[in-house]
């Protein structure tokens, strides 16, 4: 079983930009029950599914296969809930961590989140000045709970 650690925060101005390259992500849900979520994705070339469990503090099981990029197309043209997920991902080096910054686009315009994957919950990290508030716990913030609340809604 592989599990995810990851804590997620809020970003409050642009300065890690300098040190970025994007991709552009187009993302969308199969299922979004709390006790599990189902994830089509494209990220650049690459298509994948993804299963994820119910998050517990900041840990939950996760399970991802490569798919091939065309049918990541049909899932997200056919079977997706809508509003899919549009975003850019940043990679930004700071201390020993690599953060992704995720500038969401369409429905949810106007939200940039960081994100931090860790090897334990308790683990020390260097925290950037771009960053804000952490919403972690905060439901309003995972990916499957902006399809059915998008952040231009709130």
């Amino acid at each position: 079983m592989v599990q995810e650690i990851e804590r997620k925060f809020l970003v409050t101005s642009d300065t890690w930009r300098r040190k970025a390259k994007g991709t552009y992500y187009r993302q969308g849900f199969l299922s979004t029950e709390p006790a599990r979520t189902v994830r089509v994705r494209i990220a650049g070339e690459r298509g994948t599914l993804t299963i994820k469990g119910k998050t517990v503090g900041a840990t939950r099981d996760e399970f991802e296969y490569d798919i091939p990029r065309e049918q990541a197309e049909q899932l997200l043209d056919t079977l997706c809930l809508r509003p899919l997920i549009e975003k850019v991902r940043y990679l930004v080096r700071e201390g020993a961590h690599t953060w992704e910054v995720d500038v969401f686009e369409g429905e949810n315009a106007g939200l940039m989140v960081a994100e931090i994957e860790l090897q334990r919950e308790d683990e020390v990290f260097e925290r950037p000045d771009w960053l804000g508030r952490e919403v972690t716990d905060d439901p309003r913030y995972f990916n499957a709970n902006l399809v059915e609340n998008p952040y231009r809604t709130w």
